[in-house]
């Protein structure tokens, strides 16, 4: 009896207490979603940009993330030293060229520290300026000529840290003007005027004219892009080789849906929860 005692007049004094309810904590996430999609609905919202500026319109997609994982190799380069002005280019035109460059740089000027200056070398189907919203009555033509100062063609963008240097009015000789003493003059003072500064070059491509073998004279690094099932491969082992292989910082195979449908659904079935769930295939 004595056990069963004890046992009520327990009972009865934890009855008799008035127990605060302890607040229930929220888990802690393991991986948090992205800081730099935190503000990026708000800049987007009201602006103008394409939607194929994708790091902009899903900035949660895996695409997305392919080119924070290329901006990661170009800032932390294993076995070389940081490459600060790079062309992108192709061997022909609807290879995704612009589409990388232009990628690539938002992606760079949404890092911490570095600032970026996408210039838009293809002076023969100019096309950046309207990515972002601008026009293209005055830019690289009218600095190269005489017309304007340097400073007077670059605009600053709605995205911090980022600048465009846009084409310009019709040029009937591009070969001749990127081949001028005044064009390597120009990329000399782009490269040398701020030390955090990386200069995004959109090129020609390199079977089309031959813009892009004397632009890729003055660069630092060439990113090459090849849409799948398109280009034969002998055609791109002749462009790199005019280029210059130890220029050639990499390929990007743009279009291979394939496998890049599997690691889509890896991705949504691990990742999904923390980047919305929204995954966009090349």
């Amino acid at each position: 009896m004595g056990i069963f005692t004890e046992a009520l007049e327990k009972r009865e004094k934890e009855a008799s207490i008035d127990a605060k309810r302890l607040p229930v904590k929220e888990p802690i996430r393991v991986i948090e979603k992205d800081a730099e999609s935190a503000g990026i609905q708000e800049l987007v919202r009201g602006n103008s940009f394409d939607p194929s500026l994708i790091v902009l319109s899903a900035p949660d997609s895996l695409d997305a993330e392919n080119f924070r994982n290329l901006r990661a190799q170009i800032l932390f380069p294993r076995a070389c030293e940081k490459r600060r002005v790079i062309m992108v280019t192709s061997a022909f035109p609807r290879e995704g060229k612009t589409y990388v460059a232009s990628n690539l740089a938002v992606s760079m000027a949404m890092g911490i520290h570095e600032h970026v200056l996408l210039v838009d070398c293809d002076l023969r189907r100019p096309s950046i300026h309207s990515l972002f919203g601008y026009s293209n009555r005055v830019g690289l033509h009218e600095h190269l000529t005489g017309k304007k100062a340097l400073g007077e063609v670059i605009i600053r963008t709605k995205i911090d840290k980022l600048s465009l240097l846009p084409v310009g009015s019709e040029i009937p000789n591009p070969a001749e003007l990127l081949s001028s003493d005044r064009m390597r003059q120009t990329i000399a003072e782009l490269k040398a005027r701020y030390d955090d500064r990386f200069v995004i070059i959109d090129s020609t491509p390199t079977q089309i004219a031959s813009e892009a073998s004397v632009l890729a004279n003055y660069v630092d690094g060439i990113i090459f892009v090849v849409m799948a099932h398109r280009v034969d491969r002998d055609l791109v082992k002749e462009s790199i080789r005019d280029l210059g292989k130890d220029k050639v910082l990499g390929i990007i195979f743009n279009g291979y849906k394939k496998s890049y449908s599997k690691y889509d659904r890896y991705y949504k079935k691990h990742y999904g929860k923390y980047y919305g769930g929204y995954c966009k295939q090349a």
